[in-house]
């Protein structure tokens, strides 16, 4: 990659409130004993601070809360590295995850969409060589909307799991899911390209459902999975719209997975995404 890849992404911003515990809770169940944090967050936050610590230039749709939280997120953004001139200050609550992590590093996450649910492409115009990186904590008619607006190569990370319409999944270049939400959506066998995770057992990348490439998750001591998809969300986008050869960018997402997870935060520190790809 000669040039930093020119990365808008559309989605979500929220303030983390993670307590962390030995256990996650039963249902029902009360644990004590945790320590609490407050930190930025959202997939679509997520995602633009690591695409931008992973070298792309990296600007965020979305939307905050006229609220101080709203004015920290962006901030937060900024000092990733992120263009935050289309970040909207709306009329809601800046977006809220209650989130719940173990000694191990799993999670529950329970999310009050807030200002997210105000998030428009209304005066957005995306540029023919910009890369585009949605996920769906935002509205779909938004996505549906971003499918048609986006002019160049568009990825999406369907998750949480939701039907994807049929336009969307037919103009996305790259779509990312995890294992279950894989299982969910039968209909992305016949997608032009999806990259699924298993967690420990690491990546595979099919196109039209016929498995392209695979590679292993890295051995890391895990302290926090919460931005570890994120992160190989914004990799594995920044290798493929990039033109770096598919089994390469899906290492290199893995190893930036496998950092995130060793890092306790949502937005964890990350190098150029060139220390993460494998030698040709």
């Amino acid at each position: 990659m000669t040039a930093p890849l020119a990365l808008a992404v559309v989605g979500s911003i929220n303030v983390d409130l993670t307590a962390r515990t030995a256990r996650l809770p039963e249902p029902g169940e009360t644990i004590g004993g945790g320590r609490l944090s407050r930190e930025a967050g959202g997939k679509g936050a997520n995602q633009a601070a690591a695409a931008a610590r992973l070298g792309a230039a990296v600007r965020m749709v979305g939307a905050v809360g006229p609220d101080a939280d709203g004015a920290w997120m962006i901030d937060e953004l900024a000092a990733a590295g992120v263009d935050t001139n289309a970040v909207r200050r709306g009329e809601e609550s800046t977006g809220v995850a209650l989130i719940v992590v173990d000694a191990a590093g799993e999670n529950q996450i329970a999310v009050c969409e807030g200002a997210n649910g105000e998030v428009s492409l209304d005066g957005v115009v995306f540029g023919s060589d910009e890369a585009v990186l949605a996920q769906l904590e935002i509205s779909m008619d938004v996505i549906v909307a971003l499918s048609a607006a986006a002019r160049g190569y568009l990825a999406v990370n369907a998750a949480p799991a939701l039907e994807l319409p049929a336009a969307v999944i037919g103009r996305a270049d790259l779509i990312i899911v995890n294992e279950t939400e894989y299982a969910l959506l039968p209909a992305l066998r016949t997608a032009r390209r999806v990259a699924v995770t298993y967690g420990g057992e690491g990546a595979k990348l099919f196109e039209r459902g016929e498995l392209v490439a695979a590679a292993p998750a890295v051995k890391t001591t895990v302290v926090n999975s919460v931005g570890a998809g994120d992160a190989f969300c914004a990799a594995l986008t920044i290798g493929l719209a990039s033109g770096v050869d598919p089994q390469r960018a899906l290492s290199a997402a893995c190893a930036v997975g496998a950092a995130a997870v060793a890092d306790p935060r949502s937005q964890p520190l990350l190098s150029h995404l060139a220390e993460y790809l494998p030698a040709e």
